[in-house]
């Protein structure tokens, strides 16, 4: 598959098949992922590969989050919402939690370190997709609580940017549109600023 081929037909792909996927394939896709470009040579990239019964503290971690918003957890009906959320993991084989763990490095910028990481989750989707995978990148506001720090050991400065579930696609994406980049793009050749 070409690059510009595999930019324009890449899809978010929500709905997997349970066949388990190759640790090589896997491999390949987090070796993608660390060629993102970053400043200052900082690779301020770190990830946990999610397979098995390994998703299933990330499960916990949702519905410990989901709880913490509820007036009364115990009730049937929360019950079922907690029960929902520890299952979320478990819609793919595999879960990548990609983080921004950013450098010591005094010329590291901290937006710089998150654009990185961002980059690299870019990298890995690109890759997902040329691989014949299906990949989504899942974030949301449980994405971003302290409880998640805590579930990857991370520190404060660190940041979880969110969640890769990866499968062989059990779905057919619809074709994607975008709005022409001429009307998103402003050209300046002269001093007109």
């Amino acid at each position: 598959m070409q690059l510009l081929e595999a930019i324009h037909t890449r899809r978010s792909i929500g709905k997997v098949q349970d066949t388990p996927v190759e640790r090589e394939k896997i491999e390949q896709l987090l070796e993608a992922a660390t060629w993102a470009p970053n400043h200052h040579k900082t690779e301020p990239w770190k990830f946990f590969v999610l397979t098995g019964e390994g998703r299933r503290p990330l499960g916990r971690t949702l519905a410990d989050i989901a709880a913490v918003k509820m007036e009364d957890p115990s009730t049937p009906e929360n019950q079922e919402t907690l029960e929902r959320q520890k299952l979320l993991p478990f819609r793919a084989p595999v879960v990548i939690a990609a983080a921004a763990i950013p450098s010591d490095d005094p010329k590291a910028v901290h937006i710089e370190e998150i654009g990185a990481v961002n980059a690299a989750i870019q990298n890995m989707l690109l890759a997902a997709h040329s691989l014949g995978l299906g990949a989504v990148w899942r974030t949301g506001l449980p994405t971003y609580h302290p409880k998640m720090k805590e579930l990857f050991k991370l520190r404060e400065q660190d940041e979880v940017l969110g969640f890769i579930y990866i499968g062989y696609p059990d779905m057919t994406p619809k074709p994607g549109t975008r709005i022409p980049f001429a009307e998103k793009t402003v050209w300046i050749e002269e001093d007109q600023l």
